[in-house]
């Protein structure tokens, strides 16, 4: 079968390995679509981050090259003898973590921050950029029928922020700040309007991706280049500040600008993946009380984003902005997201079937 399979830097290659063989307590899927995500993206430009490199990763037992992609949907084609809840042609999406299920993080619930933490797509083991993958049942979720498989791969994206609002603590009412419209930005603007937010306000330099914003549901969006970002935010909030920020690009100047502008005694949670450390003075939580949290992933979210996506809740009307073939998924899809062009697009989605396109 076709996969696309990194290998170092700039070197993402698709080429012929061999179809995986599903395991006793697995299920093998058909891919329909994938969509490619920020981390993909700092794997292409400066990897490798999750991608284990010199030695096989703890769990899969691979190292690069690894077949990447990890935001899928597609349809159950075979199960494991010992599967119960998914069955051939059930249409799924992947919940895609590796977790060693017997540290005291896995053993208290919380998964998602096992130490052996790794990702299907990045980790080894299979990915979502190929025509088939294989993955342990526990992790895979069936979709409903009025749940197109196009808008299934977006629930992974959707999923982190849904997330990173149980991390931060969000309560019905709140203001928030959201910074950057890519994916995580757009998704968790998409979750604040659908669990209630008052206020949401976007941080992004002017492009089209301010519009973007708008069409997430966000209320104001300012740029840090014409106005000042932090007084206009007090403004905004009658003098005091937002009560809660997302961080979702990995940018010095945005994590000090949302924490800057948020209350006394507020939240900032930290969504991005960053590539460096950045200067930061303690006492700006010191003297206010305000608090840092980070959030990854996600820990038994894929169910509510599910029925949240499937019921309207969260619309992710436009999210999808280009769709191509796995064969084109370096110049039309990373070299894309990392070009001059990048700023018009949100979330390409990537199939191995040609008559989906």
């Amino acid at each position: 079968m076709k996969a696309a399979r990194w290998y170092n830097v700039k070197d993402v290659r698709v080429e012929e390995v061999p179809e995986p063989q599903v395991k006793d307590d697995g299920v093998k899927i058909k891919i329909k679509w994938c969509g490619i995500c920020g981390s993909d993206l700092h794997e292409y430009l400066a990897g490798p981050i999750f991608i284990p490199v010199g030695q096989p990763h703890p769990l899969s037992g691979e190292q690069a090259p690894v077949i990447m992609g990890h935001e899928f949907s597609g349809e159950v084609v075979e199960t494991g003898k010992d599967v119960t809840n998914v069955k051939p042609g059930d249409r799924v999406v992947v919940e895609p973590i590796l977790a060693c299920g017997t540290c005291p993080a896995c053993k208290s619930g919380k998964y998602h921050l096992c130490p052996s933490l790794g990702f299907h797509g990045l980790a080894g083991g299979g990915g979502g950029f190929a025509e088939y993958t294989t993955f342990a049942a526990r992790f895979v979720h069936k979709i409903p029928d009025s749940l197109s498989y196009e808008k299934a791969a977006l629930i992974e994206p959707m999923s982190v922020a849904l997330h990173s609002l149980q991390v931060g603590h969000f309560e019905i009412g709140q203001s928030a700040i959201v910074t950057g419209a890519g994916p995580i930005g757009l998704a968790t603007v998409e979750c604040l309007k659908a669990a209630g937010a008052k206020q949401v306000i976007m941080i992004q330099r002017k492009s089209i991706r301010q519009e973007y914003a708008l069409r997430s549901g966000a209320d104001v969006v300012l740029d840090p280049n014409t106005c000042d970002v932090v007084s206009e935010i007090r403004r905004l909030t009658g003098g005091i500040g937002a009560d809660m920020a997302f961080e979702t690009t990995g940018s010095e100047q945005c994590y000090h600008l949302a924490l800057d502008a948020l209350r006394f005694d507020a939240t900032l949670v930290v969504t991005s993946i960053w590539e460096d450390g950045i200067q930061f003075n303690p006492n700006a939580i010191v003297m206010t009380e305000k608090k840092i949290v980070g959030s990854i992933c996600y820990n038994n979210d894929f169910p509510a984003t599910i029925a949240m996506m499937s019921d309207g809740r969260i619309k992710a009307d436009g999210y999808i902005t280009k769709r191509i073939a796995l064969d084109d998924i370096v110049t039309e899809g990373f070299d894309t997201l990392t070009g001059p062009a990048k700023k018009a697009q949100v979330k390409i989605i990537v199939t191995p079937d040609s008559s989906l396109l």
